[in-house]
């Protein structure tokens, strides 16, 4: 049997004088060549335990006959002294492997030992259950470097280890970080995306058409005023044609008109990751954009693309501590819009229109991140007319055209991560619990589609006692 520390050891030797020269003094008996060949069976077959040792320690080694020679592969690594007829000390010196055999009076075997001498890991050991109380982290030796194995609750708390660990031998590149994540926390988003878009849009325009004839003279008037800001007309116009017996005819189309329309986007989608991993969400779709031609036997056929539109959500949580999340958010929301779409081979391509949100904040659980003030206020206005004709003072209306616009859109967008939990399914809901369909007299009569029941078996919790219809209701 051996031991694993020095205590004895030191107690043995009084002060270090004595010890220099007990450890000078006793004797390193070297292995001879006679033995070597007389026991060739036992050195094939060492059945070696294996023993770890740090630089600078020793242990004590007890063999049950009386040692004669004792075999030490590399001095330079360990080093073996026989202090008593069956007690020997192993020390190690320095980083390495080496092995070490004890043999009897005849030549037997009586003990032999793989010797794996590391760095002193009890520092190292002592630290991290300090500053990692609840993990259960252990550390080895591995040849100059350091080995990290057990599990840690979080992988914040394995990475701590690891740094710790890198501090203390003093090289990163000797820390082989092999430490299992016991279970990682899942994070829960719950967004809300809100935005509300105005559109003003005021048209006013004539186009003026005239032909008059003098005797051999002939006059041809067109005047056509684009709304350069719309890119159309919101309404063809209405025609007023005027004629006067075979003499000038004049024909005047009056384009006014005003729109007035509001767009509300509301999306409130919740996600479930892993910490550290990504995750997103589309509430929308794709719609085909021409991408390139293709020809075969002079026919040519466009190939399409499909873009993404719509409310899209990406976000990637790391759970710091307890209650901590970091949290990278990116939020879009977009369109499909006709301003300033292009037509190609007679096919005409749509635009988007894109408000995009990105963020990364740190938050505890439960607590909600708020980004609002996205306001945007866009006024375009262009008048179009004939020079000159245009700066008359009221007929001047009648060779010019306006085009007014005004969009306002604000976007808001909360979000609230959940650390997951474990539910009860009797917690659980879903939109379809008590729907039951209308009777036929209830359908035919008073024109319900449904009835509205509350869910079988379900308590209401004390104070919430709600009077009228809850729950999900389908109309």
């Amino acid at each position: 049997m051996y031991r694993g520390t020095n205590h004895r050891f030191v107690r043995t030797l009084k002060g270090t004088a004595m010890a220099l020269a007990a450890l000078t003094l006793l004797p390193v008996l070297p292995v001879q060549a006679s033995d070597y060949r007389q026991a060739p069976s036992q050195m094939s077959g060492l059945n070696a335990r294996p023993l770890a040792l740090g630089i600078g320690k020793s242990v004590v080694i007890d063999l049950p006959r009386d040692i004669k020679d004792v075999l030490v592969a590399d001095p330079k690594i360990a080093n073996a002294v026989v202090r008593s007829a069956q007690r020997a000390y192993i020390i190690g010196a320095a980083v390495g492997q080496t092995n070490i055999v004890f043999f009897d009076a005849s030549g037997q075997q009586i003990g032999a030992y793989d010797i794996a001498v590391t760095r002193d890991l009890n520092g190292i050991r002592t630290a991290l259950r300090q500053s990692i109380p609840n993990a259960d982290i252990h550390v080895e030796g591995l040849g100059d470097g350091v080995m990290l194995l057990g599990s840690a609750a979080t992988a914040i708390e394995a990475q701590q280890a690891a740094d710790l660990a890198a501090r203390l031998t003093g090289d990163p590149s000797r820390v082989v970080n092999n430490i299992a994540i016991r279970g990682r926390d899942q994070v829960m988003l719950k967004i809300t995306v809100a935005e509300v878009q105005r559109n003003i849009i005021k048209q006013l325009g004539v186009d003026l058409t005239a032909n008059m004839s003098y005797g051999t003279s002939v006059v041809k008037f067109s005047n056509s005023n684009p709304f350069t800001q719309s890119g159309q007309a919101l309404v063809a116009g209405n025609a007023l044609t005027t004629s006067f017996g075979n003499g000038p005819s004049v024909q005047a189309t009056l384009r006014a008109m005003e729109s007035a329309g509001v767009v509300r986007t509301l999306a409130e989608p919740n996600l479930t990751a892993i910490s550290g991993e990504p995750a997103s969400f589309l509430a929308g779709g794709e719609f085909p954009v021409p991408s390139g031609v293709t020809c075969t036997n002079s026919l040519c056929t466009p190939s399409v693309t499909f873009k993404k539109f719509g409310v899209l959500l990406n976000f990637t949580p790391v759970v710091l501590s307890e209650g901590k999340i970091s949290l990278k958010v990116s939020t879009e929301v977009s369109e499909v819009s006709s301003d300033n779409a292009i037509t190609i081979s007679g096919l005409s391509v749509p635009s988007i229109k894109t408000r995009r949100v990105d963020s990364t904040v740190e938050i505890p659980s439960g607590g909600s991140l708020a980004m609002a003030g996205l306001i945007q206020d866009q006024t375009k206005q262009a008048i179009n007319g004939l020079p000159g004709m245009t700066q008359l003072p009221v007929l001047g209306t009648l060779f010019r055209s306006r085009d007014y616009i005004n969009r306002q859109t604000e976007l808001m967008v909360l979000v609230t991560p959940y650390v997951v939990r474990a539910v009860a399914q009797k917690d659980l809901s879903r939109p379809d619990d008590g729907f039951a369909d209308a009777s036929d007299p209830q359908s035919d009569l008073l024109g319900n589609i449904n009835r509205i029941y509350g869910v079988p078996g379900r308590a209401v919790a004390q104070g919430q006692n709600y009077r009228g219809r809850f729950g999900f209701i389908t109309d």
